[in-house]
């Protein structure tokens, strides 16, 4: 694991864009990175509902996640504003 990328335990629902969002650090700056309800929805059972079932999923896959964040982040393909989207479905 690259030892730059350190990722903190912040973990929030951002209900406008439907995105679970979690933040890195590196070199200091702050990096924020965003998986959609859709793409955790692959990872449970029944349809996801509310945030906190959303962020109940994030959780349970949180240790990959933050691996493909941080090969994202890496490979510096950041977004339009900056921000790490773990998957192509995502904004």
């Amino acid at each position: 694991m690259n030892q730059s990328v350190i990722f903190n335990e912040l973990v929030r629902w951002v209900d406008g864009l439907d995105v679970v969002e979690f933040t890195a650090q590196q070199q200091g700056n702050l990096i924020r990175c965003q998986v959609s309800r859709r793409y955790l929805q692959q990872f449970s059972a029944p349809k996801l509902v509310g945030a906190d079932d959303t962020i109940e999923v994030f959780e349970h896959q949180r240790f990959g996640l933050e691996e493909m964040a941080e090969a994202l982040i890496t490979e510096e393909a950041f977004d339009s504003q900056g921000n790490i989207c773990t998957s192509s479905d995502l904004i």
